[in-house]
């Protein structure tokens, strides 16, 4: 009798811890049961309330609830309230934004910090982190041009012959949209000029940023990246940028972003 009352105790031993191991694995998540993965890197693509962009982020893990992360950027900014025109008197005319100066592109480089606001279960899920960074801007802006069409009016005969399509710097005393009544200035605007037009003209402007919100990790492995990231950001230029004719120049620009990230986690 008491070999088997020893037996039962023994049984009872074993099998408690066993059971209660069992159920912290059932109810843990990753902070519990994952390993924590020192470095990692990744790219996204960017869609803000003024154009896109793209980036690139790298890292370390402080501490499974925060890192520490280093970002760069390169997007386009446009200016609020632009529009795209065409010339109706043209069969396949191209595509323009009256008024433009600039065409706007910055460069960031900054550092930052995310902190766990929701841990993802086991079984997975969604990962909630809040996030902010700063760093130094450089904006570069490049000189729009335009291909200008100037006319000849032989107003005895009714005829208007096209002298020459050249390319050039759109300047807002000068080229407007429809035939002026100036004979010496007979132009009108075709269209915007080749995408690299201008690049030789670049003129840099350097500034600071500051950004924040929440990323969404949803990534089904631990060291793998795929995340969506929704925040608004701040650009500021001590320096003003010219960006469109007719308008104050921009000290700063205020946006809204989402972004899509994807990379990896590795010791």
């Amino acid at each position: 009798m008491r070999l088997l009352w020893v037996l039962i105790f023994l049984s009872f031993s074993v099998l408690m811890p066993v059971e209660a191991v069992a159920q912290d694995i059932t109810e843990a998540d990753t902070v519990d049961m994952g390993f924590l993965l020192r470095r990692e890197k990744s790219w996204n693509i960017m869609l803000h309330t003024l154009g896109y962009g793209f980036g690139y982020r790298f890292g370390v893990n402080k501490t499974y609830y925060q890192n520490r992360m280093f970002e760069f950027d390169l997007f386009e900014m446009r200016a609020p309230n632009q529009a795209k025109r065409y010339n109706e008197n043209y069969q396949n005319p191209r595509s323009y934004v009256y008024g433009k100066l600039n065409n706007l592109y910055i460069i960031r480089a900054g550092i930052g910090s995310q902190h766990l606001i929701n841990r993802k279960p086991y079984w997975g899920g969604v990962e909630v982190r809040a996030f902010y960074y700063g760093g130094i801007d450089i904006g570069l802006a490049k000189p729009s041009y335009l291909y200008i069409d100037y006319y000849n009016i032989d107003t005895l005969n009714n005829r208007i012959t096209v002298l020459g399509r050249p390319l050039e710097r759109y300047d807002p005393d000068k080229h407007f949209p429809g035939i002026g009544t100036n004979p010496d200035t007979l132009s009108d605007i075709f269209g915007r000029g080749p995408l690299l037009s201008g690049f030789n003209k670049i003129k840099p402007y350097p500034g600071f940023y500051a950004k924040g919100g929440f990323n969404f990790e949803f990534s089904e492995q631990n060291d793998r990246i795929k995340s969506l990231e929704i925040g608004a950001s701040i650009d500021v230029f001590p320096f003003p940028i010219p960006v469109m004719a007719f308008r104050e120049k921009n000290y700063y620009f205020v946006t809204g972003y989402i972004s899509f990230h994807f990379g990896k986690r590795y010791n």
